[in-house]
């Protein structure tokens, strides 16, 4: 089998991009298949626990309080109405449950209800996982000793470029949480975002970075911009699809046993372009219509592909009803009409369903 590496050079992912793209895929997803069944993709619903006025200036995050992105601010939810999220994901076939509040770092009050939730969606059967931004000292074991799983904590982009979209917090605060993830026991889910005005020097740079950590993150979430009204990126020039699966291929290369997650911006992905992605090695994906404020395919689409796909084709020769699911989400949002925000509608338009942020 293929050994894991943690030297690649800037040159030879360089030189990984500069394939053709037919050459690119085959090499991609023949080393997917050393590692992983090329049929299975691992799915997961995001939830944001707390919403919106984070201190933190990241110019793609309509939660950013810098931003004016009608995008109306929440406490932190009750522990009931999460739970109650948490059921209706499992019923319409997620099997980890992920948790998003939009902070700078989680406050010592708070961490008894962070905890609580991490435990009782544990109950459920499903795997665990939260981001929290920046973690202070004690906090990862506090995580941990919870039973959390994976912890989200995402690089976003090259170290040169990273001044460019966030400026609160440095790319060494960030390899710092890192550490006490890793240190604590956790695994960990970090990736980044493309299409953001970065050059391709700052693709490569990300994923040498990631690439470079020992281990590497179990879960590698990549996210094409989704661009917010009134964030500082609304305007940025599109990402052309293909760009976006190259940077799976080469993702999949250097991270082989990595979990690479398509995240936001899948739903401007026909599927055609989605089959693509999971051929170069994409193997997770969320699951539902939101990505805590950015919209994502619907379920019942991601059944439907899975079905044409023959992907998950244990779980998906007798898939979750759509009525199923579709009681299941009625059931949590009677629980809390307020549940879901969505930043990328206007502001004269209905609200639509559910909350988040990037992973």
């Amino acid at each position: 089998m293929t050994s894991i590496r943690h030297d690649w050079t800037h040159q030879q992912i360089a030189d990984l991009f500069a394939l053709p793209f037919n050459e690119l895929l085959f090499r991609a997803h023949s080393l997917h298949r050393e590692f992983f069944d090329p049929n299975e993709v691992q799915v997961s619903t995001l939830m944001s626990i707390k919403t919106g006025a984070c201190p933190e200036d990241c110019k793609y995050c309509p939660q950013s309080g810098h931003y004016n992105t009608g995008l109306e601010k929440e406490k932190l939810l009750e522990i009931n109405k999460v739970i109650n999220q948490a059921k209706a994901a499992k019923q319409a076939g997620a099997g980890r449950f992920c948790m998003g509040a939009a902070w700078r770092s989680p406050t010592a009050k708070d961490m008894p209800a962070v905890t609580e939730m991490i435990r009782q969606v544990k109950d459920l059967g499903l795997e665990t996982c939260m981001t929290l931004g920046m973690l202070k000292e004690g906090q990862a074991e506090e995580l941990a000793a919870a039973g959390l799983d994976y912890y989200n904590h995402n690089l976003d982009t090259s170290e040169e470029f990273y001044n460019e979209i966030i400026t609160t917090r440095t790319y060494g605060d960030r390899l710092d949480t890192l550490d006490k993830v890793r240190k604590a026991g956790m695994k960990v889910c970090c990736g980044g975002i493309i299409g953001m005005g970065e050059e391709a020097k700052d693709r490569i740079g990300l994923l040498q970075q990631l690439a470079s950590l020992q281990p590497h993150p179990e879960s590698v979430p990549l996210n094409m911009l989704v661009k917010v009204p009134g964030t500082p990126l609304e305007n940025v020039e599109d990402l052309e699809p293909l760009e976006f699966i190259r940077m799976i291929a080469v993702a999949r290369i250097v991270m082989p046993a990595s979990r690479v997650r398509l995240s936001a911006g899948r739903e401007n992905l026909d599927a055609a372009q989605q089959a693509m992605a999971f051929f170069a090695g994409a193997n997770s994906i969320f699951y539902g219509d939101k990505l805590l404020t950015t919209s994502n395919p619907e379920a019942g689409e991601d059944q439907q592909l899975f079905a044409r796909l023959g992907i998950n084709s244990q779980q998906t020769s007798t898939p979750v009803g759509e009525d199923v699911h579709q009681a299941a989400l009625q059931e949590a949002l009677e629980a809390n009409n307020s549940l879901y925000q969505d930043a990328t509608r206007k502001q004269d338009e209905p609200v639509t369903k559910p909350c988040g942020l990037v992973v």
